[in-house]
């Protein structure tokens, strides 16, 4: 339910920084109360991710490095929504790019957002099947492997910690819940 936006009064906005990914605000506000108070907000245009599931049930995770975190880590493909591009063109496109499949049918589960605390993030979350190889075309700078798995070895993969990254333990969350077999974890 909108409650409205009790931090509406903005006193000073000032973007402090302005990058090919991300900007920086930083916005003076007056709450309710009458106090001031500063809000550090990271502005994204919004991003998608996708299972992409085979015939035989496997799921394709990619191993990718993350510059950030200095490691690589397995993820679920996805990528930065680019401006006059939808969600759902965004995703095939990705999944072309990261892991050289197109998809015959690709389904609108979710959006969430990633860090609501500080950041306007919003993740469109997909499932991809029909997936017809047409070679992988990695952006300059990407370290891609694709690894398939079954639900079992992602699920299991999520409890050991080996799946680190939000988005890919959400989505593959989701799948099991809304695909899976009521009570049959290893359906894959």
């Amino acid at each position: 339910m909108d409650q409205g936006n009790p931090e509406a009064d903005i006193l000073d906005h000032r973007e402090i920084y302005r990058g090919r990914i991300v900007n920086l605000c930083v916005d003076t506000i007056r709450q309710e109360s009458g106090a001031e108070t500063i809000r550090e907000v990271v502005r994204h245009p919004g991003g998608v991710a996708a299972v992409p599931v085979l015939e035989d049930g496997r799921i394709l995770l990619i191993r990718q490095f993350r510059y950030p975190l200095g490691k690589f880590i397995y993820e679920l493909p996805a990528g930065k929504l680019d401006s006059g591009q939808s969600p759902r063109d965004t995703m095939a496109r990705e999944l072309e790019e990261e892991i050289g499949r197109s998809a015959g049918s690709l389904t609108h589960e979710c959006t969430f957002y990633t860090s609501p605390g500080f950041c306007n993030e919003a993740i469109h979350l997909f499932v991809a099947r029909g997936l017809t190889p047409t070679g992988q075309r990695l952006e300059e700078g990407e370290h891609i492997t694709v690894e398939p798995r079954t639900l079992a070895r992602c699920l299991q993969m999520i409890e050991t910690g080996e799946i680190e990254d939000a988005k890919t333990i959400l989505g593959i969350l989701w799948y099991r819940m809304k695909y899976a077999p009521p009570g049959d974890a290893n359906s894959g």
